[in-house]
């Protein structure tokens, strides 16, 4: 069975306050005719649809195409919904959708419930596991301690559970939104932490033939059986060097897989310039990035007039200015945001405390920081859920 793996559209997204619309309209027609020349036997989104819970008129529309495109093809499509989607929301309509062959899976208490297909050699059992934020799904699964590994790991117990149970020689592939220890972030992920942890260990996902993991923007391979296919389009300057891709993966009759990337469209390419400005502006070995979507990094030792105005002339398409002044060994250290760039809500928390009374939290006072900040983004998920 031949697989098309992709994930994290972010259907509405702009890019520095760039529509995205039209590039993603590209991409999903790149998707149906990447699924028509290559013989795909079935797609597999995992996750990210939508960039919002309550996406732009827009993006729903475009979903909607995209749905209607699949279908047209007869070739079964399974989604999950990720850490951007309302479950709830994207799962509207999902058993008469499933009838045309597009199976979304949005509900964790139906991840132990495949979506079986059929090829030359038997059945494929395909799990979705859809973001499972671990205070709301932990009472669903049972467990006391509400994180990542503990609410994955039960899910999959339910996976291996209902594979033990089929016949012998099923292939099995599990869709999951995570982060998964070894995989590279990247800037334009939302933060996933839960009690100062978002990864999980790659064994969780033990016993099963294929795992189409999303969340990450980067197209990586973990193992040869677990990969990220990435994002269709970049979505921050820190994906300058990323090749954005999906995942054609064939699964042979005893459920060893191959694997190759099929690239996506590219809108247009990223470019990030650090120096000072006379020299972005002079230096000719700088002319290949004149059409690209730009960051300038400046490091002027003193700002520059009108640079903004200045860089476009040269660099149109200039999206980010940001300043980074180059300083004598014996001046004072860097401004309060270059502070806290790279620093987590808890470790800014517990720089805080130590700056107001001389002393870093201890071990209970940095578990009260955990609490309150995981009650806090379980509070935030439940608000958008519910508008």
């Amino acid at each position: 069975m031949r697989l098309l793996h992709t994930s994290d559209w972010h259907l509405g997204r702009a890019f520095h306050r760039v529509s995205m619309l039209g590039a993603q309209a590209e991409f999903i027609g790149h998707l149906v005719t990447t699924v028509r020349e290559h013989a795909v036997d079935a797609v597999v989104v995992s996750g990210d649809v939508y960039d919002r819970a309550v996406p732009p008129l827009a993006a729903v529309e475009l979903f909607d195409d995209a749905l209607h495109r699949l279908a047209d093809l007869g070739v079964p499509t399974v989604m999950i919904s990720g850490n951007h989607d309302s479950a709830r929301r994207l799962g509207v309509g999902a058993g008469l959708i499933g009838r045309a062959g597009i199976h979304l899976r949005t509900d964790p208490a139906a991840s132990g419930t495949p979506v079986v297909l059929q090829d030359g050699f038997g059945d494929v059992a395909f799990y979705g596991l859809p973001y499972l934020e671990p205070a709301l799904v932990k009472d669903e699964f049972g467990v006391e301690k509400a994180g990542h590994e503990t609410v994955l790991a039960a899910a999959m117990e339910r996976v291996r559970a209902d594979l033990a149970a089929r016949a012998r020689g099923t292939r099995s592939v599990v869709l999951a939104h995570a982060f998964v220890t070894g995989g590279e972030a990247s800037d334009s992920e939302r933060d996933i932490t839960v009690g100062g942890v978002a990864a999980v260990p790659s064994g969780v996902f033990d016993g099963v033939d294929y795992v189409a993991l999303g969340h990450l923007h980067g197209c990586q391979t973990l193992t040869e059986r677990m990969r990220y296919s990435g994002s269709p389009l970049a979505y921050s300057f820190s994906e300058a060097g990323h090749r954005k891709s999906m995942w054609l993966i064939d699964l042979d009759a005893h459920g060893a897989v191959t694997a190759e990337r099929v690239d996506c469209p590219v809108p247009r390419p990223l470019a990030r310039l650090c120096g000072r400005l006379e020299e972005l502006l002079a230096d000719p070995a700088l002319a290949r990035h004149q059409q690209a979507w730009v960051e300038a990094t400046l490091t002027d030792p003193v700002r520059p007039a009108d640079p903004m105005a200045r860089l476009t002339e040269r660099f149109p398409y200039t999206l980010s200015l940001v300043f980074a002044p180059e300083r004598a060994p014996d001046e004072p250290g860097m401004s309060y945001a270059g502070r806290l760039a790279d620093r987590s809500d808890q470790e800014i928390a517990e720089d805080f405390v130590a700056h107001v009374r001389g002393a870093g939290p201890d071990g209970h006072e940095q578990a009260v920081l955990r609490d309150a900040f995981d009650a806090v983004r379980a509070d935030l998920t439940l608000r958008e859920v519910a508008r």
